[in-house]
């Protein structure tokens, strides 16, 4: 259980004071912790909490704040997208790190430079049910990636070596290549041809086995495409999982926004309600796109950024959130990708022309 420590600011400019609820989930050798804070003063922002730890502990990364440490003295401070606060309002991130020894939870919180307060508890020794991905975003170098590729080793038309094409289901018209004449990087890319109707699966498929990478599995792309995505459901990565025998974990866009599919079940997150469909956010056309996504391969959580934005629809932590994650929730095997495919599968109508560059996967986070 969190402690909840609320303690007067000494400052007129917060006089009202704050709260810190600082929960800790450790186990050995590391930790994770969520943090929330209600701003009992005025308006903010932008905002900057500080706290020192006693003990040994190392902050790694966070989410949803960009999180340093020197020496016991840590600092966070908001993104871009989450720096105002409301007077009464509440502002919320986490951090993961090492740990040897560990120490007692942290109480000298100060938000914005005015002491606030704030204690919290550290819950017996446990794995964390699910490894959050940091939202500051990582390197963009590949670094020991198992899929790290420009495409410029492609020597023809036709993709070949570490790539090749495939129709898993049904094949028709639709058809890939590589591009001479548009990339994001280099004088590469790879472009799919994507046509509507079932039967008109194209996809090119990466020969790399997936089925070792983890506990969290870190895609990092660049798509560009055509034609907005449709009502109907289309996907255009298509990831084979072994928990599902095989069938697809799928990423693709209906009713105009992106989800997330299940092929076993057909599950979608968001959920296609308006609450759900209004949580994520449409592919733009015309440009490239950095898309990223985590996928927990212990647990059944998973995230996804776009240009380095998070998706809150398209973001699972194992918390239901009504007409959004419905349908996800109802299965909890953990996700095992095995492969990666990138392409395009219509259900209905839309046809769409793609472009995909700068492809990578691994266990560690792949910035944009």
């Amino acid at each position: 259980m969190p402690l909840l420590a609320a303690v007067p600011a000494s400052g007129s400019a917060a006089a009202a004071g704050c709260e810190v609820d600082y929960t800790v989930n450790a186990w050995t050798g590391g930790y994770t912790a969520e943090v929330s804070v209600t701003n009992n003063g005025p308006a903010l922002s932008d905002w900057r909490l500080t706290w020192t730890y006693e003990g040994d502990q190392r902050v790694t990364s966070g989410w949803n704040a960009t999180v340093t440490q020197s020496g016991h003295a840590v600092t966070a401070v908001n993104t871009a997208w989450n720096g105002t606060v409301a007077s009464g309002g509440t502002l919320s991130f986490g951090v993961q790190g090492t740990a040897g020894s560990g120490g007692p939870a942290p109480t000298d919180f100060a938000l914005n430079g005015v002491s606030c307060g704030g204690d919290g508890t550290q819950p017996p020794t446990t794995p964390p049910p699910t490894t959050p991905p940091p939202t500051t975003p990582p390197s963009a170098e590949c670094g020991d990636a198992v899929v790290c590729d420009d495409f410029e080793n492609q020597t023809g038309s036709t993709p070949a070596g570490n790539w090749r094409f495939t129709a898993p289901d049904c094949q028709g018209t639709g058809a890939a290549a590589v591009d001479t004449a548009v990339a994001h990087s280099g004088a590469r890319s790879l472009r799919l041809d994507g046509k509507a109707g079932y039967c008109n699966h194209a996809f090119v498929a990466s020969t790399a086995d997936l089925s070792s990478v983890g506990p969290v599995m870190y895609v990092r792309m660049w798509v560009r495409h055509t034609t907005a995505l449709p009502a109907a459901h289309v996907t255009f990565v298509s990831m084979p999982d072994s928990s599902q025998g095989g069938k697809a974990l799928r990423i693709g866009g209906q009713n105009g926004a992106l989800q997330w599919n299940r092929e076993i079940d057909d599950a979608t997150l968001p959920a296609q309600s308006p609450t759900g469909v209004g949580m994520s956010e449409p592919l733009p056309t015309g440009s490239w796109q950095c898309l990223r996504f985590a996928v927990d391969t212990t647990a059944t959580g998973l995230d996804t950024w776009l240009n380095d934005e998070q998706v809150p629809g398209l973001h699972a932590d194992g918390v239901p959130t009504r007409d959004v994650d419905d349908q996800w929730l109802s299965r909890t095997t953990a996700p095992r990708p095995t492969a990666l495919r990138l392409g395009w599968e219509s259900y209905g109508n839309g046809d769409d022309t793609l472009w995909f560059d700068d492809v990578a996967v691994g266990s560690t986070p792949i910035g944009c």
